[in-house]
This record gives C-alpha cells, structure tokens and sequence, in this order.
C-alpha cells in the first residue's frame, strides 16, 4: 500500500523531501533496534516514524 503524506507532515517536516528524509532516517534507527517513542500495534518501521512525527515525537 501507498502512503500518501497528509498536508500536517508535510508542514511539520517542512516539504515533501525532508520528510523522506526524516522518516527514512528514523526507519533506519528503528531498524537497528532503537526505542519507539509512540504506541502502535504496527511493526512497520515507516508507519512507526510517520506515526512517531506526526504526534510530535520525532
């Protein structure tokens, strides 16, 4: 499935590349077995970071 960014994260990652960025660099930590900082029931490292920004966590 396509994730279509919501106009809330493209604000808050300031466009359409830095949340790219922003994400993919989280997903990666993620990956490496860093601590997510939001509670969901996803074990998608993308939909956690997405989730993790747009909660402000990030």
């Amino acid at each position: 499935m396509i994730y279509v960014a919501d106009v809330e994260l493209l604000k808050k990652a300031g466009g359409m590349y830095k949340l790219t960025r922003l994400v993919s660099q989280r997903a990666k930590e993620l990956n490496k077995g860093a601590k997510k900082s939001v509670e969901i029931d996803s074990a998608n490292f993308i939909t956690i970071a997405l989730e993790e920004l747009k909660q402000g966590k990030l």
